[in-house]
């Protein structure tokens, strides 16, 4: 199937979001960048926000995954917890940690994650070429007032815990539909070669309306979520993109698995990243407390 084909069953107008393949519109972002191998994608299931201060299975598999990888020049990260009317990317020389959740215990919210944002050394003005990348022009907007929420720095702090590489974030725009986030992530592909690591945060399967919560803590999963799991991790080994997209048509199991979208999109983040040669690895493949899944990807 060709790309126009694929286009076009997937009801993309001409009010998508154009891809951009210009190496020359990345230029500016990386003069004074150290050359690096081409960093992987990530999709993390972040979970409890208690995962940001427990040393749990999950936990020490976000650790192993990037083990091996060369410290990357900056992180982007997409989140469940960030959504916005347009799109946005924090713009800060430092993005404060921010503890969005209520109900825990003091320890999670005296956590600090003092990580330097963009522009930042290492990282000049990030943020506004990202902003520049990104078509049409005006797409992505420079905030300066968010920082990093939980479902940043509750997993990033486990991969760098001295807080020394520039995090960023890019914001979920509301009005976009599932391929128009699939689509503004292609255009950040480059960046991946210029040492650049790129993470969307969320679970693929969120319905925290059903959580049995007497067996939060059990590998438990209801029969629509084991089923929606089942298919999503088979779309993303076969790299079945389109069916991921269209998840809203996948019947009654995909309705109860993701109820609304904002800790699902960034999968479509992390498939849109993906490149030739990319083998998908699935890590974290446990249900919780029925109707959670922490399941995560890595691509490269």
């Amino acid at each position: 199937m060709t790309r126009k084909e694929f286009l076009y069953l997937s009801g993309v107008t001409t009010t998508s979001i154009p891809v951009v393949n210009s190496l020359q519109s990345i230029q500016k972002i990386t003069d004074s960048y150290k050359i690096t191998e081409r960093m992987p994608v990530l999709f993390l299931g972040h979970g409890s926000p208690m995962n940001g201060i427990e040393d749990n299975e999950f936990v020490r598999e976000f650790k192993s995954q990037v083990a091996k990888l060369e410290k990357p020049n900056a992180i982007i990260v997409v989140s469940a917890h960030w959504e916005t009317k347009g799109t946005k990317v924090t713009a800060m020389d430092n993005p404060r940690t921010i503890h969005d959740f209520g109900g825990f215990p003091k320890a999670l919210y005296e956590v600090q994650y003092p990580a330097p944002g963009s522009p930042a050394p290492g990282s000049p003005a990030l943020a506004g070429e990202i902003s520049n990348i990104v078509q049409p022009t005006g797409t992505v907007e420079l905030d300066h007032n968010w920082g990093l929420d939980h479902g940043a720095w509750t997993v990033v702090k486990h991969l760098f815990p001295n807080a020394d590489v520039p995090v960023i974030q890019l914001s979920l725009d509301v009005s976009l539909s599932p391929m128009q986030h699939y689509e503004l992530a292609k255009q950040l592909k480059s960046l991946r070669d210029k040492g650049i690591l790129i993470i969307g945060s969320g679970n693929i399967v969120h319905n925290l309306g059903m959580i049995a919560w007497n067996k939060l803590n059990q590998n438990y999963g209801y029969d629509w979520a084991i089923e929606a799991n089942s298919k999503m991790k088979k779309w993303i080994l076969d790299g079945d993109h389109k069916s991921l997209i269209e998840y809203k048509k996948q019947g009654k199991a995909f309705e109860l698995a993701v109820p609304t979208p904002e800790h699902y999109l960034p999968l479509l983040y992390t498939m849109g990243l993906k490149q030739q040669g990319d083998n998908p690895i699935i890590f974290n493949n446990k249900s919780l407390g029925g109707s959670l899944t922490m399941t995560s990807v890595k691509l490269g």
